[in-house]
């Protein structure tokens, strides 16, 4: 059975973009393949190490997001990332034989650079991030990494670093299997506004959400811009409710019927947006449920717990692998 390593970072509860573009996935791959999904927490230190004070809750809230929309702990290993050491023992390990110019170039580091000046990201940690992200890949020898198109420079990296650990330790063998990147296709889930949805953005519709609150912000959302009346025609493809309409609505005549009385007129954005909120609703009850009743129980360490031995039982081969490769003496 392939192995796949994911994760994600306790930063905020995820929205439906989330669920579209990443954990839709996951659910799919747990079912055969065994599946290690990780709560990221150094990850999020090394853009907010300043103000940790919400990483625990934020790690709570994701662990409900992740439980609500389908992950199964019995079918996969969920864990927090800093209770497997292994982790930071590896990256240590990786950011020796790591030449300074391979992060240097990285297309993601100079993005970030430059649109996160409001926070000081001037440190080794956050130039070293893509050989914590290796290390957490290689860890459990993974043999498929599901990631989206922004994240495959990364996984380039991890294959080069894995490439570079073989050649110079490896004696001939292969010690790290290069990761395949398994590209997961990104339904476009605009926020209310039109842009990429972002809690930053202040336009996300969160998984977490009642369905109250989701019909009340659905109802707000920015639609095409050519139907300034309702008597004018519409073009579904450049309304970013259309967008949700795609993932969420799997009734094809509906769709074609929507799709055809908005280039004619015949409907209303209002009709649009009602139909939306009837499949969200109906999409989304079940996730809900699930979220309520795993957080109406109280203590979800036993998940954590379990997923933790599950995750360190295999770290901690690789590590005892990596240490006789380096010729690290023994107690």
């Amino acid at each position: 059975m392939d192995r796949v390593f994911s994760g994600m970072r306790p930063t905020g509860r995820l929205h439906l973009g989330h669920m579209a573009g990443a954990l839709t996935n996951w659910i799919r791959l747990q079912e055969d393949h065994e599946c290690y999904y990780s709560l990221v927490d150094w990850h999020a230190l090394m853009s907010d190490y300043s103000d940790p004070r919400n990483l625990s809750g934020n790690t709570r809230e994701i662990l409900l997001d992740w439980l609500g929309v389908g992950l199964d702990p019995e079918k996969c290993a969920i864990f927090v990332q800093s209770h497997v050491r292994e982790h930071v023992e590896l990256h240590m390990a990786l950011s020796l034989i790591t030449p300074l110019g391979w992060l240097e170039r990285n297309p993601t580091y100079k993005e970030q650079i430059l649109n996160l000046q409001n926070k000081d990201l001037s440190t080794y940690g956050f130039l070293g991030y893509p050989v914590l992200m290796a290390s957490d890949i290689l860890l459990y020898k993974s043999h498929r990494v599901p990631v989206g198109e922004d994240q495959s420079a990364h996984l380039e990296l991890s294959r080069e670093i894995a490439r570079r650990f073989n050649h110079l330790y490896g004696e001939g063998r292969e010690i790290f299997p290069e990761p395949e990147t398994l590209l997961t296709s990104n339904p476009k889930i605009p926020g209310t506004d039109g842009r990429k949805m972002s809690k930053s953005y202040g336009n996300s519709l969160d998984i977490a959400d009642e369905i109250q609150v989701l019909d009340k912000k659905i109802r707000t959302m920015v639609t095409d811009p050519a139907r300034e009346r309702r008597t004018d025609p519409g073009d579904p493809e450049k309304c970013p409710v259309w967008d949700l309409q795609k993932f969420f609505n799997q009734d094809r005549s509906q769709m074609e019927e929507i799709a055809s009385g908005c280039g004619s007129a015949s409907i209303g954005c209002v009709d649009c947006k009602k139909a939306l909120i009837a499949c969200v609703a109906e999409r989304m009850a079940p996730v809900h449920d699930r979220r309520r009743r795993f957080e109406a129980s109280g203590d979800l360490s036993d998940i954590l717990v379990d997923g933790a031995k599950r995750a360190r039982a295999f770290a901690a081969r690789t590590i005892s692998e990596v240490y006789a490769a380096l010729r690290m003496p023994k107690i």
